[in-house]
């Protein structure tokens, strides 16, 4: 890609108001914020076509902030510099993690202004436009189904529908009678395993709207994202999310939420057996994503095979680094890093803060104890085997906030060395790298990230 220009009780409480029990999540729409409205997206995309490489993938070009559209709700189609580098770098950012995603090809500066109330407070100010091209396999999303069921338009949902299952998925038979059931199954699979592998990396995309939910559930729509600094489930990196709908530790219900939308636009299309059986489907989400939360949450932790209190290891860990604001992407990394004796012994070398911002709870000791008995429980390891295993799933560098203004202030200055640098750093997240290391990447956040806001303002 290129640029140009405490009890055990009370943890297991803890972890099923967080991260849902195995059958049941909370509801808390095109759903905005839970609000029907009206019209998918802010119609500034440009679909340019469709490009097969040379290696025979078909991905779907597009230009987003290029222009007005049709769609465009009376709005200029033109997208922020600002929001431009951030989703021209985490989209990126995010394939390197092994996260779904869309892709970004390129990101073009412009010379023409572009007037934005950032943060809705009536502050208007100039800013550079920019356009970026971004691709992926499919640009369908729920609300795109969602809206033509909302308008009683079913010949043409059930047309859109028999052409995404025969281009995108390949697993359902498109002459199967319950094709349709088929395919609502694999989103909601599929959907689960994405919330949780952002969870995974401590993502929150902060704006879960159906608009923004792809049917082939890969992360879109890069807007006022965030990756957690200090740990926190309420986590919320839209300062436009007032009431917190979208923060992290909410993720997994939005996603509930939009596939109940998605069952509720294929319905016309089912027959009473099938909607019972797309019901139970959807009924079997909060199971699927507790599995895959806590399989990858078992990797990020260095564990092989099952014990019985893992989940609880892995809640008691969570529960101090919430209470002690330890860094999420740091602590799980210097887990990977520091050594089983050092552990054993409490001692914490200075260079990994985040663990002793963690070692400052009162049981940190406690869990120490309960994960070395059960790494020595793993027949046929080794500490060596232990911490390379980890460090191949827990980064030492994301996209914080910080990183990205940081690049985003320079190159409205037409300084773009360091959206280069990030873009190179974070192709390969995993690997301690020289420069990376001297850009403080892997250090505590600065004081002055502290106030920064992001908003859906592009």
């Amino acid at each position: 890609m290129c640029i140009m220009f405490f009890s055990r009780k009370l943890l297991k409480i803890f972890w099923i108001f967080i991260y849902l029990s195995k059958k049941h999540l909370i509801f808390f729409s095109l759903s905005v914020f839970g609000s029907w409205a009206g019209q998918l997206g802010d119609g500034r995309a440009h679909l340019v076509g469709v490009y097969t490489n040379r290696r025979g993938e078909r991905w779907e070009l597009q230009l987003k902030g290029s222009g007005k559209t049709p769609y465009s709700r009376n709005g200029d189609g033109r997208a922020v510099l600002r929001s431009s580098v951030r989703e021209f770098l985490c989209s990126e950012a995010m394939h390197y993690l092994g996260v779904p995603t869309s892709r970004a090809a390129s990101l073009v500066v412009s010379d023409d202004d572009v007037w934005r109330d950032q943060f809705y407070d009536g502050n208007i100010k100039k800013e550079r436009g920019a356009v970026v091209l971004r691709l992926a396999k499919s640009w369908f999303r729920i609300g795109s189904l969602e809206i033509l069921a909302h308008s009683g338009e079913l010949d043409l949902l059930r047309k859109l529908l028999d052409f995404i299952i025969q281009e995108h998925f390949p697993s359902v038979v498109p002459s199967y009678s319950d094709r349709y059931l088929d395919f609502f199954s694999t989103v909601v699979s599929e959907t689960a395993n994405l919330i949780a592998l952002w969870m995974s990396v401590g993502f929150a995309h902060g704006v879960c709207n159906t608009d923004n939910f792809s049917l082939l559930s890969i992360t879109i729509d890069y807007g006022p994202f965030g990756f957690m600094d200090s740990y926190d489930p309420n986590f919320v990196p839209n300062t436009s999310d007032d009431e917190g709908r979208y923060k992290i530790g909410n993720q997994a219900n939005a996603g509930l939420f939009n596939l109940n939308k998605l069952l509720q636009a294929l319905k016309p299309l089912l027959d009473p057996r099938q909607k019972q059986l797309a019901s139970q489907i959807l009924e079997e989400y909060g199971q699927t994503y507790y599995g895959r939360f806590t399989e990858l949450f078992k990797r990020k932790l260095g564990l092989l095979g099952d014990s019985e209190d893992d989940n609880y290891l892995i809640a008691f860990l969570l529960k101090l680094m919430e209470d002690t604001k330890a860094d999420f992407t740091m602590t799980f990394r210097q887990l990977s890093e520091i050594t089983a004796d050092q552990l054993k012994e409490l001692h914490i070398p200075e260079e990994f803060w985040a663990l002793q911002d963690l070692g400052r709870h009162g049981l940190f000791s406690e869990w120490v104890a309960m994960y070395l008995s059960r790494l020595d429980g793993i027949k046929g390891d080794s500490d060596i085997k232990r911490r390379r295993r980890m460090t191949t799933v827990n980064p030492r560098y994301v996209l914080r906030n910080w990183m990205a203004e940081s690049a985003v202030q320079k190159a409205n200055l037409n300084d773009f060395s360091e959206v280069q640098l990030l873009q190179q750093v974070l192709q390969r997240p995993f690997q301690r790298q020289q420069a990376a290391e001297k850009a403080g990447y892997a250090m505590r956040p600065p004081a002055w990230a502290r106030g920064l806001k992001v908003s859906c303002s592009s």
